[in-house]
């Protein structure tokens, strides 16, 4: 600091000094919860707007809050999706069976199967029903907590855990984390561990969709904490400036894992809030309510089609669980936040909803999750056939040279050669490990 005569590093007399702001939660270990002061309006309170609007129009949408189910269950307001019982009970269905995945994955990783695991306990509905209100063939660019979203669109559970397992049957050879899955038929990027590049990459094939005249958008998800990375405002910029047919979506499960939403800029104002310093449409949504959720995303989904531009969807939920199998939410939050949660859990919440209509009961719901249990159970036994992490029955040894290019240069087949001839002399009966089946060989 330059003072008025030009000496450095002279405070001023007549000012205070400067004091840096550190966020700190309201509730550590040990702490007692009081949600009193979170803000949520009641179901059906905030208008609808039209999908064509100008984007500043939906400001009060990204700090008031799209609510559908009330507290007596029922389906009140302008953003009801009006959806048939029977498609309630699908997403219903789908919610639990995404559950039942990450309980039974859970356990796998406990028991050693594989190395690690993310669950997405709370924060179903931020992904089934938003996949339910999508086109089959629209672009998903995920974070590493939309599992739902690929249970929704039918792919196939012993495919997951193959992959979670690293196995022989792995489409991915093993060269992705656990739970990091890629499906290019069913309309799924490659999740990856670097946080938010998924955010511009959405933006990119959007653009690029528009480009050709195609009839798809594109839709993608990061963590609150992510949306302080470079990447999301790249990707806000480009969308922006483009009208890029793109849903982006925040999460705001109130953790990353260990720091909570402050450190990413949630004590000043939602996240949602900044649509509005870009100039593009956006939503707060309660992230546990499926009809809600639901409706922001067909909303936002027929306003990109329509060529009206991008939105923002912030979900407000919470993570129920641990950031992963790594971490230890004890360490740093209060065991009371989840059951003082003031939104609820988004499965009961549905369920609630459903037998309010007459269209569900208790005993169909006992039934139905031991049914997705079963099914789980099913899958997770077929995979294990394939092998688990570190137990034998992995791709061939060969494979880690492949993939990469079209043509194999001779360096690198010289190299593969060399390095199975070892493998070879050194496991004579090829069933070391990294082989592939008994007898296949290196």
């Amino acid at each position: 600091m330059v003072d008025q005569t030009g000496r450095i590093g002279m405070p001023r007399g007549n000012l205070p000094p400067l004091e840096l702001h550190v966020p700190e939660p309201r509730f550590r270990p040990g702490d007692p919860v009081d949600y009193s002061w979170l803000d949520i309006p009641g179901a059906g309170e905030l208008p609808r707007f039209d999908e064509a609007c100008e984007a500043r129009e939906t400001m009060p949408a990204t700090l008031g809050m799209v609510r559908v189910l009330d507290d007596k269950h029922r389906a009140v307001g302008p953003w009801d999706p009006r959806l048939d019982p029977e498609t309630l009970r699908r997403i219903l269905r789908t919610m639990a069976l995404t559950r039942a995945f990450d309980d039974r994955m859970y356990r796998g990783q406990r028991q050693g199967k594989t190395s690690f695991y993310m669950k997405c306990t709370g924060e179903e509905a931020v992904s089934v029903a938003h996949a339910y209100a999508l086109a089959g063939d629209d672009m998903v660019f995920p974070s590493y907590r939309q599992q739902g979203i690929l249970i929704a669109r039918d792919y196939p559970l012993v495919e997951m855990v193959n992959q979670i397992y690293s196995n022989r049957a792995d489409r991915l050879k093993g060269r992705q984390l656990p739970i990091m899955y890629s499906a290019r038929d069913y309309g799924f990027f490659t999740i990856s561990g670097n946080l938010a590049t998924q955010f511009p990459q959405a933006v990119g094939w959007a653009m690029a969709s528009a480009i050709k005249g195609d009839t798809r958008i594109a839709t993608s998800f990061v963590g609150e904490g992510s949306s302080a990375e470079g990447d999301f405002h790249a990707a806000m910029t480009f969308a922006a400036v483009y009208n890029t047919p793109v849903i982006l979506n925040v999460v705001n499960n109130q953790w990353a894992i260990s720091s909570f939403s402050g450190f990413a800029g949630a004590e000043r104002s939602t996240f949602a809030a900044r649509a509005v310093g870009y100039g593009i449409a956006g939503l707060r949504v309660d992230g546990n309510d499926a009809l809600a959720v639901y409706a922001a995303t067909q909303w936002a989904a027929n306003r990109a089609r329509a060529n009206k531009g991008p939105t923002l969807i912030e979900h407000f939920t919470y993570r129920a669980e641990g950031h992963s199998t790594s971490d230890d939410p004890s360490a740093y939050r209060s065991a009371h936040e989840r059951e003082e949660w003031p939104l609820g859990d988004p499965v009961m919440r549905l369920a609630r909803h459903l037998i309010a209509l007459g269209e569900w009961d208790d005993e169909r719901h006992a039934a139905m999750d031991r049914q997705v249990a079963e099914e789980v159970k099913a899958a997770a036994k077929a995979a294990e056939k394939n092998g688990v992490l570190g137990h034998g029955f992995h791709h061939p040894f060969h494979t880690m040279f492949e993939d990469v290019f079209e043509e194999l240069p001779w360096n690198l087949r010289e190299q593969a050669e060399q390095a199975i001839r070892e493998r070879e002399a050194k496991w004579p009966d090829a069933r070391g490990p990294g082989t592939g089946e008994e007898g296949e060989g290196a």
